[in-house]
């Protein structure tokens, strides 16, 4: 189970930029028949249709779409999900010591976005998603790994130092299910 925001938000994106009749013929292509409330989590399958349909019918738009997705996604994590004192404490430390806490933050609920992937920060910096971890029937399209990437850019950004982004590094193998990233500051 995971946050209905992995679906709300990449749907919130492609209307904008596919239209109503084309984000509607890919959530029927990804088996989506009923929209999430937002209230309740959902069964990780259905974010992973969505971008896998997304990619098949716009393979170049649907790296933009969700990282742009990730982005909201993260934004209304940091709304709704972190409590406003966490917040406040975080904008007012120096990265370096934020960091390491919002790491600590996000190890604790990174389930509600990674799904049944694992999880493995190195330090307040690094971390690896291991899609393997889920047994995934498919291997996940690349967006999704971007889409990862978003969050955490927009979550460091707004909570750590505005001159974060988190970078996926390149796996070793095509297709693999696991990705390493790095965030940096520029």
């Amino acid at each position: 189970m995971i946050g209905p925001n992995a679906v709300l938000k990449a749907l919130e994106v492609m209307e904008e930029r596919l239209g109503h009749a084309e984000t509607a013929a890919i959530l029927a292509d990804a088996q989506i028949a009923r929209l999430p409330s937002g209230a309740h989590m959902i069964p990780e399958i259905e974010a992973l249709r969505l971008h896998r349909r997304l990619a098949l019918h716009d393979p170049i738009g649907a790296w933009g779409i969700a990282e742009e997705a990730g982005a909201r996604t993260a934004d209304y994590i940091i709304a709704h999900r972190i409590p406003r004192a966490a917040g406040w404490l975080l904008r007012r430390l120096p990265a370096r010591l934020a960091a390491p806490l919002l790491m600590a933050a996000i190890r604790k609920h990174a389930w509600t976005f990674i799904g049944g992937g694992a999880f493995t920060p190195a330090d307040a910096w690094h971390f690896a998603i291991d899609r393997a971890a889920a047994g995934d029937r498919l291997p996940p399209p690349e967006s999704l790994f971007h889409w990862y990437a978003a969050v955490f850019t927009r979550l460091y950004r707004v909570l750590v130092a505005p001159d974060c982004i988190c970078r996926m590094i390149e796996p070793d193998v095509p297709c693999d299910t696991a990705r390493s990233y790095a965030i940096t500051r520029s």
